[in-house]
C-alpha cells in the first residue's frame, strides 16, 4: 500500500515524514490585540496575549492590500509622524552634549528607523530619504513644547510630547471613523504603536534623571 502524500497546510508543498508543524514554522506572521489594537510581528507569543497591553487575546491578521482612501490617508499620516520622529532623533543626537544622551537618541533614531522598516513592510510603502536640514525647533513647535537648548531634559520633553500628540491624533482619527471600517482599524493600531513609544521614553527620562542606565 502507497503512502499517502502530505501536504503543509500553510505552504502547501511536500512534506517528507509525519512531522508536518516543522515545515513554514519559521514563518514570521502578523497578529493584532483584540484590546489596544497593537500589530505584532512574529511567529508566536507567551500565552497568545499582546505584548504591549498584556490582557487582549491576539489574533491573526491578514487584512490584505489596503487601496481605499481613507486607508491610505492613515498610512500616510503615519509615515509623516514617523519620519518626524526619526529626524528628531537624528538631531537630537547630533546636538545633545552629554555621551549617554547622544548614545540614547542614536538608539532612539535606530529604534525609529526600525519601526518605519516594519510600518513600509507591513504597508508595502517605501521610504524616503532622511531629512539632512531638520530642525528641532520644528518638532518642538509640533509637540507643543517650549525649545530649551541649554536644557538637556528639553529634548526628553519634547520627544515624550511629540509622541503623545501621535498617540492623540490617531486616537481622534479611528474615533471618526466609520464603525468596522479599515481606517478605524488602521488608526487603532497606529495609537497603540505610539503609546509604546511614549511608555518607553517616559521609562527612559525617569532612569536618565536618577543617573541609571536605560533599557535601551
Amino acid at each position: 500500500m502507497t503512502e499517502a502524500m502530505m501536504f503543509c497546510p500553510r505552504c502547501h508543498r511536500p512534506i517528507e515524514g509525519e512531522e508536518a508543524y516543522i515545515c513554514c514554522a519559521n514563518i514570521e506572521l502578523r497578529w493584532r490585540c483584540s484590546e489596544c489594537g497593537k500589530v505584532s510581528e512574529g511567529f508566536a507569543f507567551p500565552y497568545g496575549m499582546c505584548p504591549l497591553c498584556g490582557k487582549g487575546r491576539l489574533a491573526l491578521l491578514d487584512r490584505g492590500p489596503i487601496d481605499d482612501t481613507q486607508g491610505m490617508d492613515a498610512i500616510r499620516a503615519a509615515f509623516e509622524i514617523e519620519l518626524g520622529g526619526r529626524a528628531f532623533y537624528q538631531r537630537a543626537a547630533s546636538e545633545a552634549r552629554e555621551p549617554a544622551l547622544r548614545d540614547l537618541f542614536g538608539r532612539l533614531a535606530a529604534m525609529e528607523e526600525e519601526h518605519m522598516q516594519t510600518l513600509s513592510k507591513r504597508y508595502h510603502a517605501d521610504l524616503p530619504p532622511p531629512a539632512e536640514d531638520f530642525h528641532i525647533d520644528h518638532a518642538a513647535i509640533f509637540a507643543g513644547v517650549e525649545r530649551k537648548p541649554e536644557d538637556p531634559a528639553n529634548l526628553f520633553r519634547i520627544a515624550i510630547a511629540f509622541e503623545e500628540r501621535a498617540v492623540t491624533f490617531f486616537s481622534g482619527q479611528g474615533a471618526q471613523a466609520p464603525e468596522g471600517s479599515v481606517a478605524r482599524d488602521l488608526y487603532k493600531e497606529l495609537a497603540a504603536e505610539e503609546r509604546e513609544h511614549v511608555a518607553l521614553l517616559t521609562t527612559e527620562f525617569e532612569r536618565w534623571k536618577t543617573g541609571r542606565a536605560g533599557l535601551l
